[in-house]
């Protein structure tokens, strides 16, 4: 008796620990914003739908995109290899929003009800550790500006 409880409270506690590792981007909302004195863009990404927004009122009516099933995929996995309680201690390599030479950068995401959000970088400058994320995440503004 006593080895099947072993048995059954090492798989249980096994099993547990690998759904913890993995970080589900379907509860997620990714916030991407950019902004300089003559540009503001905002891109938002929930469950499969990416908003892009360049009015810095909100008053603009968006409309949310489906993410195409690769793009989704690849930006799944991207946000799997993102270390959440790092994000605030990320160091920006460049400064060039410091003088104008480039608009200032933040991504925050929510998740789990916790909020998680990196200090100011350079917007097309994003520290190294989420620069892949992150340019995925711009990718669909791109996308969009081509349509």
């Amino acid at each position: 008796m006593k080895i099947l409880s072993l048995l059954f409270l090492t798989l249980f506690l096994g099993k547990s620990c690998d759904d913890q590792q993995k970080q589900d981007i379907e509860t997620a909302v990714i916030e991407y914003v950019a902004n300089s004195r003559g540009f503001y863009q905002k891109i938002t990404v929930e469950k499969q739908m990416v908003t892009i927004s360049s009015d810095r009122s909100g008053k603009e009516k968006t409309v949310p995109t489906k993410i195409s099933d690769a793009d989704w995929k690849e930006l799944v996995n991207c946000f799997q290899t993102v270390e959440l309680d790092s994000l605030a201690k990320l160091k920006a390599p460049t400064e060039k929003r410091f003088y104008d030479g480039a608009a200032i950068a933040n991504l925050k995401i929510t998740y789990k009800d916790k909020a998680y959000e990196t200090t100011s970088f350079d917007n097309g400058f994003p520290p190294k550790k989420i620069k892949k994320f992150v340019n995925k995440i711009t990718s669909f503004a791109k996308q969009n500006n081509e349509n």
